[in-house]
C-alpha cells in the first residue's frame, strides 16, 4: 500500500474548527496518508497541538483521541439528552436563533464596550484549563510532524511562527487570542529578545504556510479552510457585516500566499525559474463553503454541542470526498483551483 505524506494548514475560526476535527478524524483514520507537518493558527493550533502530541504518543488512534477529548471540553457536553431537541434543526438555523437571541445580542454589546483589561484580578483566560492538559512534552518534541503555531505580534502587526521547542501553553493560547474577548497573552520572544504581547494569529497567518516549504517536508499542503471564501448575498445587518468583514480578514493572508505560490509555480511552468530555485508546492482544499455560508460569528463564539457534532460530521464527508476524488492528485499535482480563489 502506497502511503503519501502531506502537510496540514489548519485555519482558526473559534468552535468552527469543529470542522477540522471531522477532518482531521477522516485523514488520521486513512493508512494511506501520513502527516509530515502542520501549521495551525487559532483553533488549528488547538487541533494541531492535539494532533502532534497524539501521533508522537502512540499514533493516530492517540491522536484522534486527543482530538475528541478537545472538543469535548470545548463544547462542554454532548450528551444528546440536552440538545437532542435541536435534531429537527439545521446548524444554519441553530446559528441565526442564537445570534438574534437577547443574551448574544447583549454579550456581543458588552464585549465592544468593556475591555477585557476592565476585568482586573478576575480576569482568566477561558482556554487556560484545556491547554493545561495538553501532554506539551509531547507537543514539542521531535517525534511526529512538525507543529507550526501562528500568532501576532501586537507592537508591530507582524506574523510570529512558533516551532517545535518554542510552543507552549501561552503560544497556543495567544494564537487563538481574539482582543475583544482575551488579554494579549505576553510571551518571551526569541527573535526581539524582549517580552511580546500576542493576539490571535489570523490577522496575519490564517495559517501561514510558507513554514512548510522547507525541503525535509513534502510538497503537498492540505488547507482546511473553515472561513468561507465567498458570499453571494449582500451582509445588511450589524451582524451580518461584522460577521463577513471578519471572514474577509480571516481569509487575506491566506490568499495573499496562494497568489505567491501561483505565481511562483507560473513561473517554474514556463521555465522563467529552473527546476530545484523554488519550491514546487502542490495545494489542495478541505471545505463545505455552503455549510459555512449558513453560520455566523455566534457559532464560533459560543459553542454549542450540537452545532459542533454537526460541523464534525460535515468535516469528515468533506475529508472523504477530498481523498476519493483527488487521493491519486497527492504528490503530483495540486488540486485547488488557486487563481480561482483570488482572481
Amino acid at each position: 500500500m502506497a502511503v503519501k505524506k502531506i502537510n496540514l494548514a489548519l485555519q482558526g475560526g473559534g468552535a468552527h474548527g469543529a470542522f477540522t476535527w471531522g477532518a482531521l478524524d477522516c485523514l488520521l483514520a486513512d493508512p494511506r496518508i501520513e502527516i509530515a507537518g502542520i501549521s495551525g493558527t487559532s483553533a488549528g493550533a488547538l487541533n494541531g497541538a492535539a494532533v502532534k502530541a497524539g501521533l508522537a504518543a502512540g499514533g493516530a488512534e492517540a491522536a484522534r483521541d486527543n482530538l475528541a477529548w478537545l472538543w469535548d471540553q470545548v463544547a462542554g457536553t454532548q450528551d444528546s439528552r440536552l440538545t437532542g431537541w435541536l435534531a429537527h434543526l439545521g446548524p444554519g438555523q441553530v446559528s441565526q436563533a442564537l445570534e438574534y437571541s437577547l443574551p448574544y445580542a447583549f454579550g456581543d454589546a458588552f464585549t465592544r464596550m468593556v475591555s477585557p483589561y476592565a476585568y482586573g484580578p478576575f480576569y482568566r483566560n477561558p482556554l487556560t484549563d484545556i491547554v493545561a492538559r495538553f501532554d506539551m512534552d509531547k507537543v514539542c518534541c521531535d517525534a511526529g510532524p512538525q507543529l507550526f503555531i501562528n500568532a501576532t505580534r501586537v507592537r508591530n502587526g507582524k506574523l510570529r511562527v512558533f516551532s517545535q521547542a518554542e510552543v507552549t501553553p501561552d503560544v497556543i493560547m495567544a494564537s487563538a487570542c481574539l482582543p475583544t474577548l482575551f488579554q494579549a497573552v505576553k510571551i518571551h520572544d526569541n527573535e526581539t529578545g524582549q517580552d511580546e504581547e500576542f493576539w490571535d494569529g489570523g490577522y496575519t497567518g490564517n495559517p501561514a504556510l510558507f513554514p512548510m516549504f522547507d525541503r525535509s517536508l513534502p510538497d503537498d499542503i492540505v488547507v482546511i479552510n473553515i472561513n468561507p471564501l465567498e458570499r453571494e448575498d449582500l451582509p445588511r445587518t450589524p451582524q451580518q457585516i461584522q460577521n463577513r468583514i471578519n471572514e474577509i480578514s480571516f481569509n487575506s493572508s491566506l490568499l495573499r500566499e496562494m497568489r505567491a505560490i501561483d505565481f511562483v509555480q507560473r513561473l517554474l511552468d514556463d521555465g522563467t525559474l529552473p527546476e530545484g530555485r523554488m519550491a514546487r508546492v502542490l495545494i489542495h482544499m478541505i471545505a463545505d463553503d455552503d455549510l459555512m455560508g449558513e453560520l455566523s460569528v455566534a457559532t464560533k463564539t459560543v459553542p454549542n454541542a450540537y452545532v459542533i457534532s454537526q460541523l464534525k460530521e460535515a468535516g469528515t464527508r468533506a475529508a472523504q470526498a477530498f481523498l476519493d476524488a483527488h487521493f491519486d492528485d497527492i504528490g503530483n499535482k495540486s488540486s485547488a483551483a488557486l487563481r480561482q480563489m483570488f482572481a
